[in-house]
């Protein structure tokens, strides 16, 4: 059974930027990169040393909520910087916006990269993909200045796309990945990387802060954490393996019946996927035990019952994890009520769930690359 470490974190915030989000549907429910993840389903010895955030200069970007199904911040690139709406992914490690090579349909809808405006633009011979759950893209790897807030990342490698398919009606412009170099695409240092790199974050962490139903006050911090977001402690659980934001899971319960994970499972935690996703025949039990009737591509309950409905207990390292029926259910266009569970399209060898904002927006999560950890506690 795992060991936990229970560490509070303060950190002075002499720097704070605050990066606003915005909640749209997502443009990807999983990254095609991410059967990258089968490689990686290897459980690898713990390791936990502590951290302490004192003095550390913390800097918080705003992040703006659509619907409760995607955190948007603006950044900018170039010289001088032109400004675009990304979509921070915890899945992925690639940055990258739409350019004006691309003739797209999709990139013509989006702001393109005007990269004859930008006096510190430099282009490469290196092209890439990605191919994400409802799209693809094909770009050109470029270098320039990208600023998140008063952060700043000096000769930035980043993706232009040059063939875009399948994101004609996303409402943000690109992505900005977080999880590990290893991940990347491109095969570009990731900006989190290359800010750590440079100095511009004192310790190498950043978190999440998502707002339920309210555009703003969603906030992702970078080099330290603000205690004032979450209560109690945090609740520190180790990497398995280092390299990916992959935690394991001792049990799926409801009414204190395990319902899934009776094993332990893996579990990625993953600002870019909107929903819980797991194996599909489990999806199915939970979705028949809360009483979720399908219809299309989703599962729908009454909304007059939701207050009603069961929590679903994700216990992890030793600790229980509660989401409760009212933070599951979301409203469809017409008002009517539908579940938040999904079949998950990975499928390893072992039992695999991904958590996605449903559960962020319970519990701020902070990502410690320094020490390869996740931090789990009761968001404000």
């Amino acid at each position: 059974m795992k060991w936990l470490v229970v560490l509070g974190l303060v950190a002075f915030s002499e720097c704070i930027v605050k990066i606003p989000l915005r909640r749209v549907k997502t443009m990807r429910k999983t990254l095609s990169g991410k059967n990258m993840l089968n490689n990686f389903l290897k459980e690898h010895a713990y390791r936990l040393s502590q951290i302490s955030f004192r003095g550390s200069n913390l800097t918080s970007h705003p992040l703006r909520n659509i619907k409760d199904l995607v955190y948007l911040a603006n950044i900018t690139i170039g010289t001088p910087p032109q400004e675009f709406q990304v979509f921070l992914d915890t899945g992925s490690s690639d940055l990258w916006v739409p350019s004006d090579f691309c003739t797209s349909p999709a990139c013509s809808k989006h702001v393109r990269f005007r990269h004859l405006q930008s006096s510190t633009f430099r282009l490469t011979n290196k092209t890439f993909s990605i191919t994400y759950g409802s799209g693809r893209m094909k770009g050109v790897v470029a270098h320039d200045t990208v600023r998140i807030g008063d952060l700043v990342s000096t000769d930035q490698p980043f993706g232009l796309s040059v063939e875009e398919y399948g994101f004609d009606h996303i409402p943000f412009d690109g992505v900005l990945g977080l999880n590990y170099p290893k991940i990347s695409s491109s095969g570009a240092i990731p900006i989190f990387d290359k800010l750590k790199n440079q100095g511009a974050i004192s310790e190498p962490v950043f978190a999440f802060y998502l707002s339920k139903d309210e555009q703003e006050g969603s906030v992702v911090m970078f080099g330290g954490v603000d205690h004032r977001y979450y209560k109690g402690k945090l609740n520190w659980v180790p990497l398995i393996p280092s390299g990916n934001w992959i935690i394991h899971m001792h049990s799926i319960s409801i009414e204190r019946k395990v319902i899934a994970c009776s094993g332990r499972c893996m579990a990625f935690v993953d600002t870019g996927t909107a929903f819980i996703e797991g194996p599909k025949p489990l999806v199915d039990n939970m979705q028949k035990l809360i009483g979720a009737k399908p219809s299309g591509s989703k599962h729908y309950v009454s909304c007059s019952a939701v207050n009603t409905l069961p929590s679903i207990i994700f216990t992890i390292n030793g600790i229980n994890y509660p989401v409760p029926g009212r933070a599951y259910i979301l409203k469809d266009y017409r008002g009517r009520c539908y579940t938040t569970f999904q079949e998950s399209p990975l499928s390893p060898s072992i039992e695999f769930w991904i958590l996605g904002d449903v559960f962020v927006r319970l519990y701020f999560t902070v990502f410690d690359r320094g020490n390869d950890r996740i931090g789990l506690a009761r968001a404000v």
